[in-house]
């Protein structure tokens, strides 16, 4: 059904980060939005829906994770006080060697409820089995961009990987699920852990179906050292390869030249910010302010919870913000406004979806509640709008997400998935962990 939404404070995420004081978001009978605006502009009569729930606090577009491997809680912890690549090596994979999968169904369920209790609603997930991924979504109520990784391992063929993408989007589209809850995507691991001939073949694959690619790229110093020395940089590469010609997410981006950043601009690709992930991991601090200089689509990503090790979106929104602004000396570089487009809007640019990230009419209703009991917000909502936005921002992050919609359907209520027993996922991820380990 129709309803209507009334909040003392709405947040729409259009780019000026605008803040609509007793605002209303309608939501139509298909799950997207039909108005968004103050509630004295809003529709009366007939136009307007029959059901209206009033919100004491902020309603916002729900959060974008542009890079995630949600399945690793169950590898949490582990390995936490490794570089990148002896973790991967030494810890990861041999422990992914075992996976089955039902563990990456239990793995998704779990993080899935994870991310929406914090008003993350849409995440872009690269993991082995991703079928169990989907059906994970499917269930908890979220929305996911995913795929599997497509790597060049012993007893892994990225020829074999490749087709098994090539059928499963053939036979089933690149978006289905009930508000398009699933969309499929080409998810090449990196440049390193595949030959040039790999990358050539999934740009063309991908192009032929105007699919888009997720890709590692220059997340640590030390990892394309052979790519950097035949072809420049990665970025190079995959010009050359012809993956910058098609829809591309590039994940990490740390270690990047100006002319690698004007590359990725150039091609309009969009980039996977995790500072939380590369900090853990001292891979480094993406040049995130040079980035957004040369407009590059720039969204926030929280990598895998075994690399992070949460999937709160919210910490990377602060820590966005903060390391922008202490690798560059200036405390103006990122502000809290900034911050949280990037992590709604941004977010969806960066994977090329112009149907989520804002509350826009024609978008899907993803919509996230946040309660003002909080001493967050002990001064009130009846501040001037940054100081309101940085009170969300700095003070009060997801503590406060009670309530999240996801094409207009409630899934989280009082903070508890309507769809899934939390209690059972944890236990069924309990399990499938200590066989793991």
């Amino acid at each position: 059904m129709a309803f209507r939404l009334h909040a003392a404070v709405v947040l729409p995420a259009d780019p000026a980060c605008s803040v609509v004081r007793d605002g209303v978001v309608d939501v139509d009978d298909h799950g997207r939005i039909s108005f968004c605006g103050p509630a004295d502009s809003a529709p009366v009569g007939p136009q307007a829906p029959s059901e209206t729930r009033r919100l004491p606090g902020i309603l916002l577009p729900g959060l974008v994770n542009a890079h995630a491997h949600s399945p690793m809680v169950l590898f949490r912890g582990m390995g936490g006080d490794l570089p990148l690549l002896r973790w991967l090596r030494e810890v990861i994979w041999p422990a992914e060697a075992k996976l089955r999968q039902g563990d990456v169904l239990a793995g998704m369920k779990l993080g899935s409820l994870e991310m929406l209790s914090r008003g993350v609603t849409t995440s872009a997930e690269m993991y082995f089995h991703a079928e169990q991924m989907a059906a994970a979504v499917l269930v908890t109520g979220g929305r996911a961009v995913l795929g599997a990784p497509i790597i060049d391992l012993p007893g892994m063929h990225w020829r074999t990987m490749l087709a098994d993408t090539e059928r499963w989007i053939d036979a089933d589209g690149l978006r289905f699920g009930d508000g398009d809850r699933i969309e499929l995507t080409y998810a090449p691991h990196s440049a390193y852990m595949l030959p040039v001939e790999g990358l050539e073949a999934i740009a063309a694959s991908a192009a032929s179906r105007d699919a888009l690619v997720q890709i590692h790229v220059a997340e640590a110093a030390d990892e394309d050292a052979p790519q950097r020395a035949e072809h420049g940089s990665v970025p190079a590469l995959l010009k050359k390869v012809g993956l910058l010609e098609g829809r591309l997410l590039a994940a990490h981006a740390v270690h990047l030249s100006d002319t690698d950043i004007a590359l990725l601009a150039a091609h309009g690709a969009g980039v996977a910010h995790c500072p939380g992930s590369n900090a853990k991991l001292a891979s480094g601090i993406a040049r995130l302010a040079d980035l957004r200089s040369a407009s590059v689509r720039v969204g926030l990503g929280t990598d895998g919870p075994a690399s992070n090790d949460d999937l709160d979106l919210w910490e990377e929104i602060q820590l966005a913000a903060m390391l922008a602004r202490l690798s560059t000396a200036d405390a103006t570089a990122v502000s809290a406004a900034e911050a949280l487009l990037m992590a709604t809007r941004g977010g969806a640019d960066a994977l090329g979806r112009n149907d989520i990230g804002a509350l826009e009419e024609g978008r899907f209703a993803d919509l996230v509640h946040i309660d003002i009991d909080d001493p967050a917000f002990a001064t009130g909502l009846d501040v001037p709008d940054n100081q309101l936005l940085a009170n969300l921002v700095w003070a009060a992050g997801s503590r406060r997400v009670t309530d999240v919609w996801v094409a207009g359907e409630h899934v989280i209520e009082g903070g508890e998935s309507t769809r899934v027993d939390r209690a059972a996922a944890q236990a069924d991820v309990a399990e499938a962990a200590a066989r793991l380990r």
